[in-house]
């Protein structure tokens, strides 16, 4: 009776064993790559804004600030790629009043947008400096910047990614005298775009953008592969 009963606990027993001799063929591990580049492109917006009491005289004048707009580019225009200005605005705002019992002034305001995108950045100083003499507004940071081939550099870095997985499992393999056989599972992970290094010029005043800056694109995959 006592043999019957230790051939019962060897039969419950060898299951347990058998998920950890499963999982001894296989490794898992993070491959990563990295693209640097620097942008070659750019996409702006400027508008054109003046405040009158009439409305026909607001308008008036940023329909004069946009064709001083026009002239000032018209050596550059066919270069402008997607280019628009045909978002014009009015409306009226209500200035604070300086006495309760004073009725409060309403004033027109209209406003006139432009947007469009380079691929060379060589016309960029050209361009600030025409919008900054006609004392149009812009804000210029990192997020307008980007490279006209990115898709392809996510693709870059993700072959690389792929690449440094499959290194780090041949490592692995030798080490325990084995080698790297086929991938069970890939989990591949969305692009990271950091933040990028601010510009060495910020474009405000009559500041010129001497450099943009470099930034990176990183793609990492999370890989199992057999071990033969």
């Amino acid at each position: 009776m006592a043999r019957n009963n230790l051939k019962t606990r060897i039969l419950y027993t060898l299951p347990l064993l058998l998920p950890s001799l499963a999982m001894a063929g296989e490794v898992t591990l993070t491959g990563e790559g990295t693209v640097r580049y620097e942008p070659d492109s750019a996409r702006l917006q400027f508008t054109a804004s003046a405040e009158d009491e009439l409305p026909r005289k607001a308008t008036e004048q940023v329909s004069s600030m946009m064709e001083q707009w026009r002239q000032g580019i018209s050596e550059y225009r066919p270069q402008l790629q997607e280019y628009t200005d045909a978002s014009v605005n009015l409306y009226s705002r209500t200035l604070p009043s300086e006495a309760r019992e004073t009725e409060p002034q309403k004033i027109a305001v209209a406003s006139q947008t432009v947007s469009f995108s380079i691929a060379d950045l060589t016309l960029l100083n050209p361009i600030l400096q025409q919008a900054q003499a006609l004392g149009l507004n812009y804000n210029l940071g990192p997020r307008q910047f980007f490279h006209s081939e990115e898709t392809s550099m996510e693709r870059e870095a993700l072959a690389l990614a792929l690449a440094d997985a499959k290194s780090r499992c041949e490592f692995v393999a030798k080490q325990i005298d084995q080698s790297c056989g086929d991938v069970v599972s890939l989990n591949i992970n969305g692009g990271h775009r950091p933040m990028p290094m601010m510009m060495s010029a910020e474009a405000r005043g009559s500041d010129a953008i001497s450099s943009v800056g470099e930034r990176e694109i990183n793609a990492s995959v999370n890989a199992t592969f057999e071990l033969d």
